[in-house]
């Protein structure tokens, strides 16, 4: 892992995840579906409910991986590394710690989301033990004019 670390986001911490977060968009929008990706509001750091953590080389912040539980089910919100900071480890530090978050709440599973064409991202999840289950199909309506029925 040549220098990577993860740790919990901090204050300090936002406007880099924010820069981060805008880099992110802008990938997913390039990406088959990216347009229709629903972007949520990444929590706040140190909220209990939705952890919030933050990859780093060299003491730069350059990742986030943002999560949730509900119940027992367990939910990757986001995640991100900046492009020139992948396959070095940043991903793997982030989700060892989000795995160990999802175990210690009770949770018996975790699902993520990865887009067409996002080969990194699914390799990424595989790598970290995560398998495919489900399949999301959609297809686009041409725009109705007028009053809805």
């Amino acid at each position: 892992m040549s220098g990577a670390s993860a740790r919990p986001a901090a204050e300090r911490d936002v406007a880099a995840i924010v820069a981060l977060r805008d880099s992110a968009l802008a990938e997913l929008a390039a990406l088959r579906g990216g347009d229709r990706y629903p972007a949520r509001a990444l929590p706040a750091p140190g909220d209990p409910t939705r952890p919030l953590w933050v990859g780093e080389l060299a003491g730069t912040v350059v990742g986030y991986l943002a999560a949730s539980a509900a119940g027992i089910a367990g939910s990757i919100d986001a995640v991100y590394v900046d492009q020139g900071c992948r396959a070095v480890g940043v991903g793997g530090a982030m989700m060892a710690l989000a795995i160990a978050w999802f175990a210690d709440v009770g949770c018996t599973g975790v699902d993520a989301l990865a887009l067409p064409g996002a080969r990194g991202t699914k390799n990424f999840f595989e790598e970290n033990g995560f398998t495919a289950r489900l399949l999301v199909v959609h297809r686009r309506l041409p725009q109705r004019v007028g009053p809805p029925l």
